[in-house]
């Protein structure tokens, strides 16, 4: 059976990477979170003070840095699922704080962070068999992916999952924090210059806003069965 590149793309906090992780699992495909790596870099500008004061990013002491940034995933044999390192550390709980969150966008858009990942995650993906979320998975990095699924749902879904999450993590949280920040994200990634949040012209659109995670995980495995015996 031949295996297929799946992009699952979509806005912040819809479920992507929850999906996407019950999808790979479910075929036996390899999983990238590539949210989580924008993040990684994230946490690298914010612990050597490459910010402003105003939140915009110091970008020329960051792409003098970029070589001294390595994001890289390795499977927790506890829950046989990848986890986020930034230089050799464990970072899978630090790059999900609001924190990050807040400032993960303008890093996201600088020309220079886009490439250095998208070039890594094409890689992972050149012998098929993954399942990668993101922003730009389906239109920028894998515009030939065989599966390309586009999700969204309410900025009020979104913004109670988030917070719930944070809340079962046992980190800070406030609702309302939650919700601008979503809102603001969404206007950042469908605004920036590179690689903008869109959805591609052959994706299908997902609107999870009401499905349980069950509906949501069995619409998905339909879809890749479809996918799979076209690709034949």
């Amino acid at each position: 059976m031949s295996k297929i590149i799946i992009a699952i793309d979509g806005h912040s906090s819809c479920g992507k990477s929850t999906m996407a992780k019950a999808l790979a699992q479910q075929v036996g495909y390899i999983y990238v979170d590539s949210g989580a790596m924008y993040r990684a870099v994230t946490l690298f500008a914010l612990r050597h003070q490459l910010f402003n004061a105003d939140g915009s990013v110091k970008a020329e002491d960051l792409q003098a840095r970029m070589s001294d940034v390595k994001v890289h995933f390795k499977l927790d044999p506890a829950t046989n699922l990848p986890v986020t390192y930034l230089n050799e550390e464990r970072v899978e709980d630090e790059i999900r704080t609001l924190e990050v969150s807040q400032h993960v966008s303008p890093i996201a858009a600088l020309p220079f962070v886009r490439e250095a990942m998208t070039a890594a995650q094409q890689a992972m993906g050149e012998e098929k068999g993954i399942v990668m979320d993101g922003r730009d998975i389906g239109t920028a990095v894998f515009p030939h992916a065989e599966l390309k699924i586009f999700v969204t749902a309410s900025a009020e879904v979104r913004a109670q999952r988030r917070y719930d999450e944070l809340q079962t993590k046992g980190l800070p949280a406030s609702y309302d924090d939650i919700l601008k920040n979503v809102q603001e994200r969404d206007y950042i990634d469908s605004h920036r210059e590179v690689s903008p949040l869109r959805q591609a012209e052959d994706a299908l659109v997902l609107d999870n806003s009401q499905l349980t995670r069950e509906a949501q995980n069995q619409w998905l495995l339909q879809q890749f069965d479809t996918a799979v015996r076209n690709a034949q």
